[in-house]
């Protein structure tokens, strides 16, 4: 009787270890069950497209698979190639986005602080945002070329509307109640646009400047597959033309990543400002 009280005490002792051992990964799975379950469903999709295409015999003229795509991106990775249509496509993101804040965020602020000056602009700003981005390319390559910059302008159309209107609308949504606390206190039009119009509209100014990263990278694939002549655009229509279609699926996850970390990175400017946002 005694061997077995020892043994159960053993076996129970043995279970409480294991348990404790388990606990810091209990807690980091806990913690970070999004990122975990994100990252299971990535490995699910990427085997079933491996799986997929080898039991379909699909050719690897229409699509390749995750493995071939991989090997590609190694070899391209080690090259000076993808590396140089990256840094165009760097400039004209980093150049149009960029002149769209410098541009977009006073005329958002001039808009939505002056009533009369919004209705001047109205009709412009209404004709600019409804038409399609893509129907500006033909003018900016008959008036500045196919370089860089015809890029770096469709990036700056793409990116500025984002930006004025969520300025416009932060400048629009003040709580009056603060605004009468100041006049009550005797502040003037431009005391209560330093003290209470600018730093109430940052919130929304920065949720501008999260959709403008978007709208820029759309607008660098789009001038690039339209007419380029470098660019990782213009290295993934080249790649598609020649059926390389491991090239081109390392090209559109290059853009893929890229747009998720700049979101990510732009959603955290953006929650640091959230506090601000009037309630």
């Amino acid at each position: 009787m005694a061997n077995i009280d020892r043994y159960i005490s053993a076996e129970a002792f043995a279970l409480e270890g294991k348990a404790q051992r388990l606990q810091p990964l209990k807690r980091f799975l806990a913690e970070h069950e999004d990122a975990v379950l994100g990252l299971l469903a990535v490995a699910a999709f990427v085997v079933i497209w491996e799986v997929v295409i080898d039991v379909a015999h699909v050719s690897a003229l229409f699509m390749s698979p995750p493995s071939k795509v991989f090997a590609a991106a190694r070899n391209e990775l080690a090259s000076d190639t993808i590396w140089h249509h990256l840094g165009v496509s760097g400039i004209e993101l980093v150049f149009g986005y960029v002149a769209a804040a410098v541009v977009g965020i006073p005329l958002g602020v001039l808009f939505g602080w002056y009533r009369r000056a919004k209705s001047a602009a109205q009709p412009f700003i209404s004709f600019f945002s409804a038409v399609p981005r893509v129907a500006f390319l033909p003018v900016i390559v008959v008036l500045v070329g196919i370089g860089i910059v015809s890029k770096e302008i469709i990036v700056f159309i793409s990116a500025v509307f984002p930006i004025i209107f969520n300025t416009i609308a932060g400048m629009q949504s003040l709580d009056a109640n603060l605004v009468k606390c100041a006049r009550s206190f005797g502040a003037n039009d431009r005391q209560i646009f330093r003290t209470v119009a600018l730093p109430g509209s940052v919130p929304m100014i920065v949720a501008g400047l999260r959709l403008g990263v978007g709208h820029g990278l759309v607008g660098v694939v789009v001038g690039e597959l339209y007419a380029a002549t470098a660019g990782l655009g213009f290295y993934m229509a080249q790649n598609a033309a020649q059926f390389h279609t491991d090239k081109m699926f390392f090209a559109l996850l290059v853009f893929g990543f890229a747009g998720m970390v700049l979101m990510a990175l732009m959603e955290k400017v953006e929650n640091r400002f959230q506090v601000w946002r009037p309630r």
